[in-house]
């Protein structure tokens, strides 16, 4: 490709992005304004005076807002000063508690202060606590306002009431533990949020659970843990739904969402639906009841589910992800570098048929108009293997890496993603082939990924939108130990090994070895998480080793 088409790309690039940006922003400003208008509009539930700070305030409550106005005297010409409102919509509201004056050591009862809502305040990407007291002595009046604020709070249907937890000790640094009890078990105490919690004591322990728990008593499940965990709990949930539908052969979509806390090394997907990595910021979501529907891709092998995840990596990331489980004993920072340099060392390309069933404009243009809240079983429906041949689209040669992504894979060392073109919910996945190339130039491709932009404008890079992905093997080395060791093996002449042998896929940070071709589909909306959707995810930490 050439200098002025790789520099009109680019240019289309940007301005796509720029048009989609100012449409969600248009979006949030008539949004903002329609809630404006339908606040001015609203009948007052409640109307009283509350002492905020040292002064005096006028209080109204609607069905949507609390407002409170300073009570201002009188100048000497008789004018009252107009002031404009403060207002705090109820949807960031997930308590209100009553305040009382205690004795120390004293359990209960006190004398009534008023009132403490503790609501959420967004600071960029994040969502902190925080707490508004509207004083007033008055335990009539006090117990008036507290009722009608927990019965306006109880209406807010998507709030979970019961949640089953799951928390894996030993993720990144074995602190999900401590994450859990420090930072989000007093917020669900506070929203007055049950909780049934199940600490894991081995891989394949939450799917187990998964299988025979009762989901009917729980409003939605919580993963305490990395990328891993959260793999396992949303194939879980989504085996769960079709052993219930008794429907082995269609993905079934659960009726449970899933609450990421964040507790990994990387946190893929919870940065991709919180934009941070923040505990306070995931359990926040949850207990205010934000939900986002996300696509999600199966992975298959010769007609047999091999899982349900959101994202995978074949060539350079499967065997980079291989190098690292054989040095665990590593901090896991120390072991991703090392992975990725000794992969990066003895770069090979994979030989192999590459063949993916392009989107179809119509279907991912019906996605990204339509609400959160349709459903889309017939599009679910869709097999890509009743399409003809025709439809198929075919490429064979060296590549050193594949990826597929339904979701863009935020993370502090990509902010903008690993799939930046793709969303959460547009029921396509981004399909990101690297041909065979020098070592310094895939360096340069991978180095873009923690700037802007410019990752695949190169030549050597095509990206797809796609609705299913097939990757056969031809003539590839297999994953071994005897690979890991031998120094001089050439990078462009892949080796033929005999049959059977596996090779080293990452799929969703966890490494699975298939020995034949995969198919990759994707299931538009199959899952329902707590959180929305992001631009790009805060950018915390860079890797020196490239």
């Amino acid at each position: 490709m050439s200098e002025p088409e790789d520099e009109l790309q680019g240019e289309q690039r940007e301005s796509t992005k720029k048009k989609k940006k100012d449409k969600r922003s248009g979006k949030k400003k008539k949004k903002e304004e329609e809630e404006e208008e339908e606040g001015q509009s609203e009948s007052v539930v409640l109307r009283g005076i509350f002492k905020l700070g040292k002064r005096s305030h006028d209080v109204l409550l609607t069905r949507t807002r609390l407002m409170w106005t300073p009570i201002t005297p009188e100048t000497p010409t008789g004018e009252a000063c107009a002031l404009q409102p403060d207002v705090m919509l109820l949807q960031d509201v997930f308590a209100v508690k009553v305040k009382r004056r205690r004795a120390a050591g004293q359990q209960s009862g006190g004398a009534v202060l008023g009132l403490a809502l503790f609501c959420c305040k967004r600071r960029g990407r994040r969502l902190e606590e925080d707490t508004l007291h509207l004083h007033n002595a008055s335990s009539e009046h006090t117990h008036i306002w507290y009722n009608t604020l927990k019965e306006l709070l109880t209406g807010f249907s998507s709030r979970p009431r019961y949640l089953k937890v799951f928390i894996n000790p030993s993720s990144h640094k074995k602190e999900a533990v401590h994450i859990y009890r420090e930072h989000v078990a007093p917020l669900f105490k506070m929203a007055e949020v049950r909780t049934d919690i199940t600490v894991t004591e081995r891989k394949g322990h939450a799917l187990s659970v998964m299988k025979e728990c009762k989901l009917d008593e729980y409003d939605g499940v919580v993963c305490v843990g990395g990328d891993g965990s959260v793999a396992e709990l949303c194939h879980a949930l989504v085996l769960r739904a079709q052993l219930d539908a008794d429907s082995p052969e269609k993905p079934v979509k659960p009726v449970l969402p899933l609450g990421i806390i964040p507790a990994g090394s990387t946190d893929v997907v919870s940065c991709s639906v919180h934009g941070v990595r923040d505990p306070v910021t995931a359990a926040l979501h949850i207990v205010l009841g934000h939900l986002q529907q996300v696509d999600m891709c199966s992975f298959s092998s010769l007609g047999q589910l091999v899982c349900f995840g959101f994202s995978a990596m074949f060539g350079f990331g499967g065997r980079s992800l291989a190098r690292a489980e054989k040095k665990r004993w590593m901090p896991s920072s120390r072991r991703r570098e090392y992975a990725l340099v000794k992969t990066l060392a003895r770069l090979r390309p994979e030989d192999c048929q590459l063949s993916f069933l392009p989107v179809k404009k119509s279907n991912r243009n019906l996605f990204e108009h339509l609400d959160q809240d349709q459903d889309q079983d017939q599009d679910q429906d869709q097999d890509p293997e009743s399409e003809g041949e025709e439809s198929w689209m075919t490429n064979q040669g060296l590549y050193l890496s594949i990826s597929i992504m339904s979701i863009p894979c935020l993370s502090p060392h990509a902010p903008q993603g690993l799939a930046p073109n793709t969303r959460l919910a547009n029921g396509s996945a981004a399909l990101i082939a690297v041909g065979n190339t020098s070592r310094s130039e895939f360096i340069k491709h991978l180095k873009r990924y923690s700037s802007s932009s410019g990752q695949f404008s190169f030549s050597f890079v095509e990206t797809h939108a796609v609705s299913a992905v097939r990757i056969r093997p031809r003539s590839l080395i297999g994953w071994s130990e005897e690979e890991s060791d031998d120094e001089d093996e050439s990078k462009t002449t892949p080796i033929i090994q005999s049959d059977g042998v596996a090779f080293p896929w990452n799929i969703d940070g966890e490494l699975v070895e298939i020995a034949n071709e995969v198919l990759i589909r994707v299931h538009p909306r199959l899952i329902t998480l707590y959180g929305e959707e992001v631009d790009e995810a805060e950018s915390t930490v860079s890797c020196s080793c490239i």
